[in-house]
């Protein structure tokens, strides 16, 4: 019961904390703010030659990829004032001659012929250009968007869309959640770290298929493995000497924390701050099966994470190894007295729940992209798919996993995309008050 304790206790924190983030950056990205003195040479503030101002497009996907080789115009009082085409960043430049109010709008000919099956939520945009500050106008692209809706599209349509597609990112999910969730039950270790695993697989198989050039089939196989490496070197020189130490749950969290930054900032010093693309399966064509449409690599994706979970789900059923890790997580001290090498459990979890992080990672910079915070991102997502299911339980954490998935997802039928990840800090903020043993938890007697 103090592990439970413990936990609800950082995790209320974290949500709270999460929450406000979240709220923030979603209020900054509706007010379309100015390029930071950081970005890159395109996005670097003023137009320099006071000649006349400046508007920037970007048109990118919900899940983050940037759309090249798109047409965009700007309009004003119906008259066009420019156009241009957006390059690998999906940014395209048009000068304006003065400040004002302008229209921005996507030729969706073009959109077509780059992602088929995708139309903007918005089309056109208005925006208002000031004197000495370029303009940014941001189109989010999906499935049943506008265009899709005038061409027959219906409402629930758009729900089987959004419910296959919050399917996917759960499933996603639940492969970094069930490798969390083993490792709670087994250690009672709230690991923070745990968001910088998956960034580790999806930075590494970038690694492998964009710096090596090797496939990324390849390149995942090769990943995983380096991630199960590292698992067992994160418990063989760090939390393993801390257990045999007898070190409290509390103290061996707040490492996590510190690990968990340490890393984070040790892969923005490697990759840089900028997101990546894998080189394969970019620009794929969407495949429609009735009213879903989603990319090929997808549906493969999805295909690869089911069949990972039933292996993970079978092996810790019907194997010794399996068995024995279930009885660590049931009881430690009555598993070591029975013969079990706890040690050796603890460790081989380790190595597994890392690998499973890591394989989470690539399937989450195919969805989306690859950058060295997107492991913080859906933390906080895992861990609501933790408590939510019942903590220390793999089942359990697959379960929650697939729910909050598709709730955020079809929660954007009635909130904007940018606050989607609200729905997970309300799910989790009500099963840690209600029913903190989660669904498929057991609630346990205190004294």
């Amino acid at each position: 019961m103090l592990r439970l304790r413990l936990l609800v206790t950082a995790l209320i924190g974290l949500a709270v904390a999460v929450g406000t983030l979240l709220a923030g950056t979603a209020t900054a990205s509706a007010a379309a703010p100015e390029p930071s003195a950081g970005a890159p040479t395109h996005l670097a503030a003023g137009t320099g030659d006071g000649d006349g101002e400046l508007i920037r497009v970007r048109v990118r996907t919900e899940d983050g990829e940037d759309l090249a080789g798109v047409d965009v115009r700007v309009e004003q009082e119906g008259a066009e004032i420019g156009a241009g085409t957006t390059d690998d960043s999906g940014i395209a430049e048009i000068p304006v001659p003065e400040a004002g109010d302008y229209e921005v709008f996507v030729d969706e000919e073009s959109l077509a012929t780059v992602a088929e099956g995708l139309a903007p939520r918005q089309n056109p945009i208005a925006t208002t250009v000031n004197v000495g500050s370029p303009r940014t106008v941001a189109f989010r692209v999906g499935e049943g968007g506008e265009a899709t809706a005038a061409a027959g599209g219906d409402q629930l349509q758009r729900v089987a869309q959004l419910t296959v597609s919050g399917l996917r990112f759960g499933l996603i999910i639940a492969l970094a959640a069930i490798g969390l969730s083993l490792i709670f039950g087994t250690t009672g270790l709230t690991n923070f770290a745990h968001g910088e695993l998956v960034t580790f697989g999806a930075l590494t198989a970038y690694f492998f298929n964009a710096v090596l050039g090797i496939h990324l089939i390849w390149a995942t196989v090769l990943t995983v493995i380096a991630a199960g490496i590292f698992g067992y070197l994160n418990d063989r020189l760090l939390w393993g000497p801390l257990r045999n130490r007898g070190t409290g749950l509390i103290a061996m969290m707040i490492v996590s924390i510190g690990l968990a930054i340490l890393l984070r900032y040790f892969f923005l010093y490697l990759a840089g701050g900028q997101t990546k693309s894998y080189t394969d399966y970019r620009g794929q064509a969407g495949v429609a099966f009735g009213p879903v449409t989603l990319r090929p690599i997808d549906w493969i994706s999805m295909g690869i994470a089911l069949v990972v979970i039933i292996a993970v789900g079978v092996a810790l059923l019907r194997t010794r190894l399996g068995k024995a890790t279930r009885a660590v997580a049931d009881n430690p001290a009555l598993a070591a007295s029975s013969g079990i090498d706890v040690d050796r459990v603890i460790r081989t979890v380790w190595v597994g729940g890392t690998a499973l992080a890591g394989l989470s990672g690539v399937l989450l910079g195919l969805a989306q992209q690859v950058s060295f915070m997107m492991g913080l991102q859906i933390l906080l997502l895992v861990f609501a798919a933790v408590v939510l299911g019942g903590l220390g339980t793999a089942f359990g954490a697959l379960f929650g996993a697939i729910i909050v998935g598709v709730f955020i997802e079809v929660s954007t039928l009635v909130i904007p995309t940018e606050l989607k990840n609200v729905g997970a800090l309300a799910v989790l903020i009500l099963v840690l008050l209600f029913r903190p043993q989660g669904i498929l938890g057991r609630a346990e007697r205190v004294g």
